[in-house]
């Protein structure tokens, strides 16, 4: 069922809020050119990095000719400007890892002043750091206390101008509702008196149509009302609707807050989330890189010599042929060469691709502990260096398995939002003949939840899992 409607919704301070005339043309509605806000655009990114880096050093110039007038304490005003200049650096990079630059949906809203809160508190943290390390001061100690408090909040409040200004100089939200008819009828009436700047142009109680009225109706945003089970949106239509740039809602119902949901918005009066086909925004998939360059270079003394004599080792018994180069899937799909030191026969897969089992028989003789202790994936450390691993994520699986798994599991293709990893929360948790349905439970939880805290932790499990499979 299709209820078309193109209907404004009241605004007090309009004369505009009025019925639209509802249109009989059966046409396509070309969809909008992503706004100047979208991440596609660097005109709105870079609009909002100047405003933050502004704010941040005028308030840092603002605190100090407050306290102290123009007569600035210890040393002469250009350290202080350098120290300043130094400090919104690093606050602006701790605000982008943080997820402050993340595309915002138009409907709805987060709070931003507890995350702009924790991440300024962060900085000021970095900001004591660089004194100490440096024993030169960024700025008079007494301004970090200021600067935490004002900084969170200016921050705060540039989002809302940016939200503001957004609305002003973008076309309405164009929603679709699609849901039982009961509630797309009170979902109607909450929009209304809350919605204002918003426009409810159709809706329908049959998903299978969402693509083709979506396009019909120009829909920029799209409202799940009725609890529908995420099967039916993920991972189709929802990747092609975030292809064409229309949000995608979903309304919280009681049984959702088992879930324990924590990044919730209000749109009409009404509590929904946002969904998105990938879990990790960019900026944390480059915290993430950075991170595990960082943790290259810790552990390159410790590595290299391992990973020679393990080499030695395998030469020895194995034979020539030490590496072992095989095509897996990676982030986003695209394939890649894993490098692994050999501990299988030649012959291993002469009748085609097979999985590993417990107690393979193709293992060569005195290799099975090297594959226990998972010490033949450290070639894969190079991987790690040219960014097609990570030191932690979900293991790569080959294209002939991930093709039919895709099929088979509905979901699947999700554990590739991140990059596949040497270990990960399902290595330490199962093994090479754990079912695939269960692996992809634990690596869809750790994608969706991923923190440095948390590779710390699987790296840590990996350890101690790789001493106990070597003591049998």
């Amino acid at each position: 069922m299709v209820v078309q409607e193109q209907r404004r919704l009241p605004d007090a301070t309009s004369d505009s809020a009025l019925l639209r005339v509802p249109s009989n043309h059966a046409h396509a509605v070309t969809p909008a050119a992503p706004p100047e806000w979208h991440p596609s655009s660097p005109r709105g990114f870079r609009f909002l990095y100047v405003v933050d880096a502004v704010t941040l050093f005028g308030l840092m110039v603002a605190i100090t000719v407050v306290r102290f007038g123009l007569d600035w304490p210890t040393y002469p005003w250009t350290h202080y400007l350098i120290g300043f200049a130094v400090a919104t650096v690093l606050h602006m990079t701790v605000y982008y890892f943080g997820g402050l630059y993340e595309f915002e949906q138009r409907l709805g809203h987060r709070p931003w002043l507890p995350r702009a809160m924790l991440l300024t508190f962060m900085a000021v943290g970095g900001d004591a750091t660089v004194t100490l390390l440096s024993d030169r001061y960024l700025m008079p100690r007494g301004n970090l206390v200021v600067l935490a408090v004002a900084g969170a909040v200016l921050i705060s409040f540039n989002r809302w101008a940016a939200r503001r200004v957004r609305q002003l100089r973008t076309d309405e939200p164009r929603m679709l509702l699609v849901g039982n008819p009961a509630d797309i009828e009170s979902a109607r009436e909450h929009l209304a008196d809350a919605e204002a700047d918003a426009v409810v142009v159709g809706s329908l109680t049959d998903l299978a149509l969402i693509l083709p009225e979506a396009d019909r109706l120009g829909a920029t945003e799209l409202l799940l009302l009725s609890g529908q089970p995420l099967d039916a949106i993920y991972p189709e239509p929802l990747g092609e609707l975030e292809l064409r740039n229309i949000g995608v809602f979903r309304r919280i119902t009681p049984a959702d807050t088992l879930l324990g949901l924590q990044r919730s918005r209000q749109i009409g009066g009404m509590p929904f989330v946002a969904l998105r086909e990938h879990a990790l925004p960019m900026c944390r998939l480059r915290f993430k890189r950075l991170l595990d360059l960082a943790y290259l270079l810790l552990l390159a003394p410790f590595a290299l010599p391992l990973t020679t004599a393990v080499a030695l080792y395998v030469r020895i018994v194995g034979g020539r042929g030490v590496l072992y180069r095989q095509e897996r899937v990676g982030r986003g799909g695209a394939p890649f060469v894993l490098l692994k030191f050999r501990t299988m026969t030649r012959d291993a897969e002469s009748n085609g691709p097979v999985l590993a089992a417990s107690n393979d028989p193709r293992v060569m003789k005195g290799m099975g502990w090297l594959r226990r202790t998972r010490l033949d994936e450290l070639p894969q450390l190079g991987n790690v260096l040219v960014g097609t691993m990570s030191l932690v994520g979900p293991r790569p699986e080959r294209p002939q398995f991930v093709a039919r798994l895709e099929r088979e599991i509905a979901g699947y293709g999700r554990r590739h939002d991140v990059p596949p990893g040497i270990t990960g929360l399902a290595q330490t948790q199962g093994h090479y003949q754990t079912d695939p349905g269960y692996k992809l439970g634990h690596d869809l939880q750790y994608v969706v939840n991923w923190s440095p805290v948390l590779d710390w932790e699987i790296m840590a499990k990996s350890l101690v899992v790789m001493a106990r499979r070597n003591a049998r």
